[in-house]
């Protein structure tokens, strides 16, 4: 399925490629954001195959068809590459160039991760009579349009209802920060499945891609009218230095966003399906999906399935209804799939969950996040915002552990989360609430990190028992100054 969506993606492949979105200064004081994102991209060189490069050539090496040199084009028109120069001509490049690739490129020689320094995108127009980029631009919020309490953006805009009180008690109760000492989720690119996200930000800049909306085939993923996806990336990535709004769990991580539903707020299940495969495409090593994903439905299950397939996380909300759940079609599988529950500050749950299908909780209920536009910071209640916690906190495991697959990070979620109603696990809340920063911290026994056993052999073999060993001691000293500065925010 992942070269049906390529097809269907392949003329717009600008609306998805991985690069940060710039957010547009709303006043002569404010700095433009950090451009650098972790994408694709190509390192020119002098030449290939005895003839001089060109773009046209490198899109039919990386995307399989010359056609899309434009994608490239448009991508690294005005940026300023280390020699001081940049790309005004298709058919002249430079040694050394950086070029930024769409998210579907591949072949030998495409890196993936930031684009060396030295190259700095400028705000100079592409040249006359160059292909602009597919999909309508991003809505610059203006300083002076008041605070919406539901979040609305745009005409025809359904907004998901939330209101304007405030309660920090979700992010008291996870302590994310005593985790960043550790990780901070650097080097993750969690894709967030809903509704997209409002990349104009401040609290989000410089930590949203483009992105890609499925519903219509062709645009991009880094707007949100709806609110609910802005949201979930508040949630998980949000500046921890940005004002009125509580830091994300994982603020140096990349979000992706992938947008299922439309102004209607309907969605259907094709695009869901769609929108994982994207996902999973694009280089997400987690993705959230937001309420409007079926778990029943057998097309979103069978991408499920090529996630699992991968090395992907897949956070969920718990089933409320019977379902089939997916599995990998592959015994050498390391993906997993996540399914979380959401529940208040009083561990109710906010929605009736299928027996014994909720795996960790995490808070859902009277949330505080940040809205799109101007609506700051807002409370939402739902099992997407639940869902988005567990997704900050495997971004944080994942960084902080990259030698950990997607089923070791999720046991290593299970095995440190905090026991509610009883013993763990238990048939209710599944082995408890989620805890962030002891997840990064706390040692595991008999924890394996893939690659690494007592049969591995080699060399080398004592002195990585004794990073181990060190890393052990140094994450258990982290646990328990973490495990006080929790206790002293939960009063």
């Amino acid at each position: 399925m992942l070269a049906n969506v390529g097809r269907l993606l392949a003329g717009v492949a600008v609306a998805c490629c991985l690069v940060v979105a710039m957010a547009g200064p709303s006043t002569a004081q404010k700095a433009p954001p950090d451009p650098q994102a972790y994408v694709k991209y190509y390192v020119v060189a002098a030449t290939y195959q005895g003839q001089p490069e060109n773009l046209a050539e490198i899109a039919n090496r990386f995307l399989g068809s010359g056609e899309r040199s434009a994608e490239i084009y448009n991508l690294n028109a005005g940026r300023v590459q280390p020699d001081g120069a940049s790309l005004t001509d298709p058919a002249r490049l430079n040694r050394g160039w950086y070029l930024v690739l769409p998210w579907d490129a591949a072949g030998e020689g495409v890196k993936y991760g930031q684009v060396p320094s030295g190259t700095k995108p400028t705000r100079r127009p592409a040249p006359t009579g160059t292909a602009k980029p597919s999909g309508s631009p991003r809505p610059s919020a203006s300083p002076s349009a008041s605070p919406s309490p539901t979040g609305t953006k745009g005409p025809g805009c359904t907004a998901v209802a939330a209101s304007s009180s405030r309660s920090d008690w979700a992010q008291l109760r996870m302590a994310a920060d005593g985790a960043w000492d550790l990780s901070r989720g650097n080097g993750v690119m969690v894709a967030v499945v809903d509704s997209g996200v409002d990349g104009d930000l401040e609290q989000l800049s410089g930590r949203v891609a483009v992105g890609a909306d499925v519903t219509v085939g062709n645009g991009r993923g880094d707007t949100d009218c709806h609110g609910t996806g802005t949201a979930m990336a508040s949630i998980i990535a949000a500046d921890s230095s940005a004002e009125r709004t509580p830091a994300g769990l994982a603020p140096d991580a990349t979000i992706l966003p992938v947008r299922v539903v439309g102004a209607s707020g309907k969605s259907r299940a094709t695009d869901a399906a769609n929108a994982i495969e994207v996902a999973v495409s694009a280089g997400a090593t987690v993705v959230a999906l937001g309420s409007h994903v079926d778990l029943a439905d057998p097309a979103v299950v069978a991408s499920l399935t090529t996630a699992l397939n991968h090395d992907v996380l897949v956070v969920a909300g718990a089933p409320t209804r019977p379902v089939t759940l997916p599995a990998a079609g592959e015994s050498s599988a390391t993906g997993a799939l996540l399914l979380v529950g959401g529940v208040g500050a009083d561990n109710q749950f906010v929605e009736e969950y299928q027996p014994n299908t909720v795996e960790v909780v995490a808070p859902g209920a009277d949330v505080t996040s940040v809205g799109p536009g101007d609506a700051g910071p807002l409370s939402y209640t739902g099992t997407r915002f639940a869902v988005a916690f567990a997704a900050g906190q495997a971004a944080l495991v994942r960084a902080g552990y990259p030698e950990l697959n997607a089923v070791q990070v999720e046991q290593r979620i299970h095995g440190t989360a905090d026991a509610v109603g009883g013993d763990s696990p238990d048939d209710r809340y599944g082995a408890g609430m989620i805890n962030p920063a002891a997840s990064v911290a706390r040692p595991i026994e008999d924890e394996r990190p893939v690659g690494v056993g007592a049969d591995s052999g080699g060399g080398g073999g004592g002195l990585g028992a004794l990073v181990l060993l060190g890393l052990a001691l140094i994450g258990g000293g982290a646990f328990l100054t973490l495990q006080l500065r929790r206790r002293r925010a939960l009063g």
